[in-house]
């Protein structure tokens, strides 16, 4: 059977109450588990893409309801004074579970005109929007969460931000220190824009793990798609210049190889996202 239950905001120990039993709250979501995208923050999805978390249960930031086997004998029925303490919603559809953040937008108080075999006007009331799509949705048997916004859902599982890692200012002040940067115009770690902190979280990464013959090459790469007009690079020295956060993230973009040249017409391009092939 399925159920549609809220967490509700609130510091009692009992925050999951059932809403309504035997019934949907979503559209079965039929996404292919092996498709969607493992999280990177830098990835812009498609359309009809989803971000993925597997092995799910295990992370630290899983809430303890997908840890166990769900009884709806577990839960009470949610009183309508709570009704406005809502923190999200999650359906229970077979195996799997369902979720939507709620905000105070989604309530709505209106009069409408319902159109059945006849029309019919209905008074106010309360009632919480539901959205096409959910927030995420939790594979019990692939134990795997998927998702399109990590800042949607991350007052649903408490910590799961620390995916969309953000390099601190000592982080970036050791980036900016490398050898093959050199800063002018003023640009420092204060005039770093909030996305290329983030760039540069994953930029460290990928260095880490290159040869030293990797990070020449590198150099020589990133000059021959950004060239002068773009990117200034003192050869003799090994030195970019940056002098503005473009500067900065065409560096970033080239340290994580997105430059490419199509084969068929030898054009320049820029990958705006990427997904590993294998």
């Amino acid at each position: 059977m399925d159920h549609i239950l809220a967490h509700i905001k609130t510091r009692a120990k009992k925050r999951i109450f059932k809403l309504v039993s035997d019934q949907s709250l979503f559209d079965a979501v039929t996404a292919d588990v092996t498709a969607c995208v493992p999280y990177n923050p830098d990835h812009n999805l498609d359309e009809d893409a989803w971000f993925k978390i597997e092995g799910f249960s295990n992370q630290a930031y899983c809430i303890d309801l997908l840890k166990k086997d769900y009884d709806s004998k577990d839960y009470d029925d949610l009183t309508k004074e709570n009704f406005s303490n809502i923190g999200y919603l999650f359906a229970v559809q077979g195996e799997d579970f369902y979720f939507q953040k709620i905000t105070p937008s989604l309530f709505v108080k209106r009069k409408t005109l319902v159109f059945g075999e006849a029309a019919t006007l209905e008074q106010s009331q309360t009632r919480l929007v539901i959205n096409a799509l959910p927030d995420a949705v939790y594979f019990k048997a692939a134990d795997t969460l998927i998702f399109k916004n990590l800042a949607t859902i991350s007052s649903i599982f408490k910590g799961i931000d620390e995916l969309y890692k953000e390099a601190t200012k000592e982080e970036v002040e050791q980036f900016l220190d490398k050898s093959f940067i050199e800063l002018s115009n003023d640009y420092n770690v204060e005039t770093v824009s909030k996305p290329n902190r983030k760039r540069i979280g994953l930029a460290m990464a990928t260095l880490e793990a290159m040869s030293d013959d990797d990070k020449t090459n590198m150099l020589d790469y990133i000059d021959g798609y950004c060239g002068e007009q773009k990117l200034r690079f003192d050869k003799e020295n090994q030195k970019f210049e940056i002098s503005n956060d473009e500067e900065l993230k065409l560096l970033l973009y080239g340290i994580e190889q997105r430059f490419y040249t199509t084969p068929f017409g030898h054009e320049k391009r820029l990958a705006n996202s990427v997904t590993a092939m294998g």
